[in-house]
């Protein structure tokens, strides 16, 4: 890929996700129809994985923290995973090396896989303590 064309995604990556993150910001998700509802929830009535984390967006963005991890615990894990990977492209481009990110190796992917459909079955389970991962 060109130079050029390399900058120029980069920047509409970081002006699409300031925009996006600007709407989770100013719109609550649970009050505006903008945001889209979850697909398996709707039919199933079943939690998946990623249910809550929009609202966990919205309130961790407006400086309720415990509040958004409490609609859902991954965002921790989805914010390590970010902050991560991040980290190793800079290096490898700060110090022009080639770090081995772990997050490619296949024992990692898997540990990840495995938590989380242990999430979202234990978030299913409606009896306590379980039923504390629900959203």
């Amino acid at each position: 890929m060109h130079k050029n064309t390399k900058k120029s995604l980069i920047i509409l990556m970081v002006i699409g996700v300031i925009i996006i993150l600007s709407l989770f910001f100013l719109y609550n998700p649970l009050e505006n129809s903008l945001f889209p509802k979850c697909p398996l929830y709707a039919f199933t009535g079943t939690y998946c994985p990623g249910c809550g984390s929009q609202r966990a967006i919205h309130q961790i963005l407006n400086g309720n923290i415990i509040t958004g991890l409490r609609h859902n615990f991954l965002i921790v894990l989805l914010v390590l995973i970010i902050i991560y990977d991040l980290f190793i492209k800079f290096l490898n481009v700060l110090l022009k090396r080639k770090f081995s990110n772990l997050l490619h190796k296949p024992a990692i992917t898997i540990s990840l896989l495995v938590v989380i459909l242990l999430y979202w079955v234990l978030r299913n389970i409606n009896q306590y303590p379980f039923n504390i991962l629900a959203p």
